[in-house]
């Protein structure tokens, strides 16, 4: 049972990071809640606001911020799975691996006279298929 949490932690670091910052967060803004509800003088309400409230804010800021790191790196996980599918399938889709990717260049006049070079799209690289 232990070692299932410990593995479940260990590959899910910011999944868990983010449910403690956002429990620690919480729990923060609660407790500032109280300290300002306990009072009517402003003087001794903002100590509250300042680090409670901003405290929590930026904790659960940091959880919103971790649990979206965790998403984005399922989907890097799940596109990775889709193109090592798609290379092993022999499909000519995707270019192989190791060929480096150029660009294409296309000149471009200006109503002056004067040409640029403006890059369209990525091409393979010439001499490789």
């Amino acid at each position: 049972m232990r070692t299932d949490i410990v593995g479940w932690l260990r590959l899910q670091w910011d999944r868990a990071g983010a449910w403690a910052c956002v429990l620690a967060g919480v729990i923060t803004l609660f407790v500032g809640w109280l300290g300002v509800s306990e009072t009517a003088y402003t003087a001794k309400q903002l100590p509250y606001i300042a680090g409670c409230g901003l405290g929590g804010m930026f904790l659960l800021g940091l959880g919103a911020m971790l649990w979206l790191s965790a998403d984005l790196r399922d989907e890097w996980r799940k596109l990775d799975r889709i193109e090592r599918a798609i290379r092993e399938s022999g499909s000519s889709v995707l270019p192989p691996l190791g060929s480096e990717p150029t660009t294409e260049q296309t000149r471009v006049e200006n109503g002056n006279g004067d040409a640029a070079h403006r890059s369209t799209r990525p091409t393979m690289a010439a001499g490789r298929s």
